[in-house]
């Protein structure tokens, strides 16, 4: 059995860590977007579809030699792929859908070797039962694949992203697939001479404990039940990344909980027992619905975390444990997995896919509850009567809150709209009789943009922009010199910048996605009223500046990094390269590093440094009172003396220094030395 519980284990954490090692590589093309993780978590749910489904028809259909044969002509064929470094050609021009473009790019990278390592558990598991007919023990491997999963996820940003940069990795990842074809080959062979000194077998069919076929409602039970763990995955780490905090490594917790519930319910110590998780599990969905709206929809992060993880982690005991208590004979294991990554592909292309077609928001994750309380309905309607009434009225009360949550999404909200990079909202508080009214563009929990209402005061710079902020300082000095100034943002938000514009200058705004540019030229007057000339440009900023001719901008704002999802290849070495090539040689490149989560500007200044550039960080504490917020600019350039103006200096602050912090570069990045 040990040659079958190496090569399981290796795969599964093969498996694993292959996710974040091309989601990294390629995450800097599409903008830094959290949907980027999104799209590759559909792929690889698909791709494991495909593995399932091919473990699945070589164990029914072919004998078992053929199937060896097969098995390692495919793995050899594999080894072509490596190492798995995405080529440049599929770097995105702008027009692209980014949804069709990274699946075809993880299809050309790591299509073979992934579809291989997800053959891996349900065929070897097969093999194992052929060749061990007596033993009772099989399901344990899935247990222990899983585990591996889990160990890959928490390995990743804790003990290999701080030390090994990408190109490292995909080398070293590259490295670990050749072990692990040296032993699925072992263990294919072992299998053969195992299984020839077996009891007989029918042909391509594994010897294994008898018992009954399953039932058409078997295998609808299977893929719902794992169609509604990944489906509530997703919606459960969408809702708590975007509507309840951006906090870096969030999306960690609830796949370390899916992955811990599938381990804990096919260990085969009965940790699941429905008589325990039914009722928690009905209270504490009816619980998460509710908080769907509660204060505003602005519950404490301190309750909404631990809420939320726990109801994630009770679901998935209850999906998993149910899934776990339907399994079959180990002759029909194969089925039975496939069909549990049916389910897996099915809920990830739901809210993956389908939902943002669909829905202008995450509606996904109210509709995940109500479902999971009609299924346990379901399941429990031969108990006594009370268990599944009481399922229907926790179902009932979940649809109650989900209609009362969208309600409180529509009230004062003129536009709510969602594709690929996530949900916006634009959103009146007050209105034009009021001085303090305003109207908000938002991104989940991110302010992107706010304008005053009153016709007086739309032309106010407004949050993040004030004329003390270090951007509205360094576009003063430079008004005061020139009167055909150049200024290009990167971020367009509601284009709150366009303010400093005056006839003669000129405004570039460089956005990724076209929803921000819809709602920035129709929903806020910023750039329509400009008096400088104002372009936008669509498309990831800095390949963009890569691509276009030097723009000789006397300014650059990058002002991209308020949100958890840091657009990395925007603070890179090679990325003030780019910037340089664009800026006049007294330019200045203005990062907007405020951030609640993490010390970026010590980030900015190791990169200044390495570059010969001077840098001053410029930190803005308005007045009480005042509409404007509190930020942090660091102010970047080449001229010394330009940064050394009094209205500059008199607001400078120390920028405080990270013991061993690495020079980020395209290929290296660590979140984690950098959080606060």
């Amino acid at each position: 059995m040990l040659i079958y519980a190496l090569t399981i284990f290796a795969s599964a954490f093969l498996l694993f860590l292959v996710q974040p090692i091309m989601a990294k590589q390629i995450l800097p093309w599409f903008g830094g977007s959290a949907a980027v993780w999104t799209t590759c978590l559909m792929f690889f749910q698909l791709v494991l579809l495909a593995g399932y489904a091919y473990a699945d028809w070589t164990i029914r259909f072919l004998k078992p030699r053929p199937q060896v044969l097969l098995h390692v002509a495919l793995i050899i064929a594999s080894l072509i792929s490596l190492p798995i470094i995405a080529g440049s050609g599929w770097k995105p021009g702008g027009e692209e859908d980014p949804t069709w473009l990274i699946l075809g790019l993880l299809t050309a990278t790591i299509g073979l070797p992934y579809f291989l390592l997800s053959t891996t558990g349900p065929l070897l598991q097969a093999w194992f039962a052929r060749s061990f007919p007596k033993a009772t023990n099989v399901y344990r491997l899935f247990a222990l694949s899983n585990g591996a999963s889990l160990i890959a996820l928490v390995a990743y940003p804790f003990v290999v992203e701080p030390y090994i940069s990408t190109h490292e990795q995909s080398i070293g990842w590259s490295f670990g697939y050749g072990l692990f074809a040296v032993l699925c080959g072992s263990s294919a062979l072992f299998s053969l001479r195992a299984s020839a000194q077996a009891a007989t077998q029918q042909a391509g069919t594994p010897v294994a404990a008898a018992g009954p076929a399953p039932r058409a409602t078997d295998y609808l039970l299977w893929l719902t039940l794992a169609a509604l763990g990944s489906f509530m995955l997703i919606a459960v780490t969408n809702h708590i990344t975007h509507d309840v905090a951006s906090v870096p490594f969030l999306w960690i917790l609830p796949l370390t909980l899916y992955l811990l519930s599938f381990v804990l319910c096919f260990e085969g110590r009965n940790w699941y027992q429905r008589q325990i998780f039914f009722g928690p599990l009905l209270v504490i969905v009816g619980a998460m619905a509710w908080a769907l709206h509660t204060n505003g929809g602005v519950m404490d992060i301190k309750q909404a975390i631990p809420l939320f993880a726990a109801g994630l982690f009770v679901m998935c005991m209850f999906f998993h444990g149910e899934l776990a208590a339907l399994k079959p004979a180990p002759r029909h294991l194969t089925s039975y997995y496939l069909m549990i990554s049916l389910g897996g592909a099915v809920g990830g292309l739901l809210v993956g896919f389908v939902a943002p077609k669909l829905f202008n928001t995450y509606y996904e994750f109210g509709l995940g509850l109500f479902f999971t309380a009609l299924i346990a309905a379901y399941l429990a309607r031969r108990t006594m009567v009370i268990v599944p009434v009481l399922a229907l009225v926790a179902a009932g009360f979940t649809a109650y809150h989900i209609h009362t949550y969208i309600n409180m999404l529509s009230k004062d909200t003129r536009v709510m709209t969602r594709n690929f990079y996530g949900t916006l909202r634009v959103k009146d508080f007050g209105d034009e009789t009021s001085k303090d009214g305003t109207r908000r563009l938002m991104h989940g929990v991110i302010m992107h943009g706010e304008q005053f209402l009153a016709p007086a005061r739309r032309m106010e710079p407004t949050t993040y922009y004030g004329p003390t902020a270090g951007i509205g300082r360094i576009i003063a000095i430079k008004n005061a010199a020139a009167s055909d100034v150049r200024v290009g943002v990167i971020g367009l938000g509601a284009g709150t910048l366009a303010v400093y514009g005056r006839p003669g200058d000129t405004y570039r705004f460089y956005e990724i996605n076209p929803q921000v540019i819809d709602l920035a030229k129709t929903e806020f007057s910023f750039l329509g009223s400009s008096k400088a000339k104002i372009e936008t440009l669509l498309g990831d900023a800095r390949l963009t500046l890569e691509a276009e001719p030097a723009q000789r901008y006397d300014v650059l704002a990058i002002d991209a990094f308020s949100s958890d999802s840091i657009p990395t290849h925007l603070m890179t070495y090679e990325a003030m390269g780019v910037y340089l090539k664009n800026m006049k040689p007294d330019g200045v490149i203005a990062f907007h590093v405020t951030n609640r989560f993490l010390h970026l500007a010590p980030v900015v200044k190791r990169i200044a440094d390495e570059h010969g550039l001077h840098t001053i960080l410029v930190a803005d504490d308005p007045e009480s009172g005042s509409d404007l917020a509190n930020t942090d600019w660091v102010l970047v350039s080449r001229s010394k003396a330009v940064l050394d103006n009094k209205r500059i200096t008199e607001s400078q602050e120390a920028i405080g220094e990270i013991p061993g912090l690495r020079l980020w570069t395209d290929s290296f990045n660590n979140l984690f030395k950098i959080l606060k």
